[in-house]
């Protein structure tokens, strides 16, 4: 499969959207929307900001592992990354959500 944003429903009855890279990894995660219009701004969120160094956030989680949000304009999170045991690896991550969001198709799997 190619790159591509997945919509779904939780089990919270909450709107969430990932980001996949074409292995299928997911390479940014959202939060919980109340609603699916909400969720698609998100992505269209993503798409917008995903560019531009300024609007990543390295982090280190209490475990020691590495991960990074993406955030709005606003300062808002608007995708979160898995965790990575290394900074190198959570750069390359950075680099794929830079390269794959702004051109990844939507996939609404609530509709399947």
């Amino acid at each position: 499969m190619s790159k591509r944003f997945e919509v779904f429903l939780g089990t919270n009855s909450q709107y969430y959207f990932r980001l996949k890279a074409a292995n299928n990894e997911i390479i940014l995660a959202s939060e919980g929307y109340t609603t699916k219009a909400n969720c698609l701004n998100g992505i269209q969120s993503v798409k917008v900001h995903a560019p531009f160094d300024n609007n990543y956030h390295k982090l280190t989680a209490s475990n020691g592992q590495y991960y990074f949000t993406l955030n709005a304009s606003n300062y808002q999170v608007i995708g979160v990354s898995e965790m990575y045991t290394t900074d190198y690896a959570r750069s390359n991550g950075i680099a794929a959500v830079k390269r794959e969001a702004p051109t990844a198709p939507t996939v609404d799997l609530t509709t399947q």
